[in-house]
């Protein structure tokens, strides 16, 4: 080996770790919040008529869930189109969805293209899965407590999944084909890190509300908060 080589690769090795951190400390954040715009609706409950001794008598109806100043739970905010060169890094481990009394938990995953959901079922009585999608091959599986039924999800899709056998039970899958998404939290907060400076366009999706839009410019390492409405339709 000529004097001076292992000293150039040394070199070259720390210039492209330091291209790897400035990419990630350069890049900015939306940090938001999705809010309902006017009277917040009345509460429903829906009545339980089959296997009560595990459901219950009634369910809360969950398809718009609000915190005390009307923050939105379980909105799911994404840029689209998203930042160029956008693409999920690495496999990602499968998203769990379980089903404790009667109920999908959570009501709102985010699966990478080509990822996994995995799903349980906690309760000591029969459930069944049932898919409505289009990109993706739609699935209907029966599940007994205990089995574990793993899906794979190829195309980009928000795919509503429910039991048959008890009609009130829903989850959505969002198939996102890019890690800019998130879901908000109890207080209608979402996070999206790492976003590079530019300007985008922040869709904000809600299974009852629809979608609504709004522009975003994201700076250098600067945190870019923003509040979205959405309303009744």
């Amino acid at each position: 080996m000529r004097r001076g080589a292992k000293p150039i690769s040394v070199l070259f090795c720390v210039a492209v770790w330091l291209v790897v951190v400035a990419g990630t400390a350069w890049a900015g954040a939306i940090k938001g919040t999705v809010r309902l715009a006017g009277a917040p609706p009345e509460s429903k409950k829906l009545s339980v008529t089959i296997d009560q001794h595990v459901c219950g008598k009634e369910k809360q109806a969950e398809d718009v869930v609000l915190s005390p100043d009307k923050g939105i739970r379980n909105a799911v905010a994404f840029l689209q189109p998203p930042p160029a060169g956008a693409k999920w890094e690495a496999p990602s481990a499968p998203v769990q969805i379980d089903q404790k009394q009667c109920a999908f938990i959570p009501r709102v995953v985010i699966v990478p293209a080509g990822g996994t959901a995995e799903f349980l079922n906690s309760d000591r009585l029969l459930h069944n899965v049932k898919s409505f999608s289009k990109a993706n091959p739609a699935f209907n599986r029966a599940q007994p407590r205990g089995r574990t039924i793993p899906v794979s999800f190829r195309e980009p899709e928000i795919i509503r999944v429910e039991c048959d056998l008890h009609s009130w039970m829903r989850t959505w899958v969002v198939v996102a084909d890019h890690p800019f998404y998130a879901v908000s939290n109890d207080q209608g907060e979402f996070t999206l890190n790492n976003v590079p400076p530019g300007k985008y366009t922040l869709r904000i999706w809600q299974e009852s509300l629809g979608t609504v839009t709004k522009e975003v410019t994201v700076q250098n390492k600067t945190v870019t908060t923003v509040t979205v409405e959405m309303s009744k339709k």
